[in-house]
């Protein structure tokens, strides 16, 4: 999916896209499309810059870190991203990283790969811990059963080994 930038010749136009699950990601993401995308952005030019500043919109579903069932994550990301040519990547000095050189991207070929930009923004939203719940139970450390789902018959006591002495010394007094 790539956006090809010699079809936008004013400073200012727009863009809107619905693109199916199976058209946007890759198989290897921690995550996996199951609702069709809905991109929408502004296109503004400056000669040969162009900023996007829009959402997406979509569904994903991910295993939950704790149980490890899937579950769905809605997103409804904004976005607003820097694009200059990638010749000027290579003509730059070197100098410090600044604030917006984070929002900054390189285009090739007069076009923009869409589906990078769309999983930028998916990663983006991802939690840093995705739950299913709030008040998910996780897994037996055990027996490996789902807590959420019922109750195993583990008993969960562990006891630190480092603390046997201790617990010797307790027993004589």
């Amino acid at each position: 999916m790539l956006l090809e930038l010699t079809r936008y010749r004013r400073p200012l136009e727009s863009f809107a896209r619905t693109f199916q699950p199976q058209d946007v990601g890759a198989p290897d993401d921690a995550y996996r499309v199951v609702a069709p995308v809905d991109v929408a952005f502004d296109v503004h030019k400056d000669k040969d810059r162009f900023r996007l500043v829009g959402t997406v919109k979509t569904e994903l579903e991910l295993p939950c870190s704790r149980c490890l069932e899937p579950f769905r994550l809605v997103v409804d990301a904004p976005f607003d991203v820097r694009y200059v040519p990638s010749s000027d990547a290579a003509t730059e000095p070197e100098r410090e990283i600044e604030e917006e050189d984070l929002e900054t991207s390189y285009y090739r070929d007069e076009q923009i790969d869409l589906n990078e930009l769309l999983r930028e923004q998916f990663y983006l939203a991802l939690p840093m811990k995705p739950l299913c719940q709030d008040a998910c139970k996780g897994l037996c450390s055990q027996c490996g059963a789902n807590q959420n789902t019922g109750s195993c018959a583990c008993a969960p006591r562990w006891e630190d080994p480092r603390l046997a002495g201790l617990k010797a010394l307790k027993r004589e007094s």
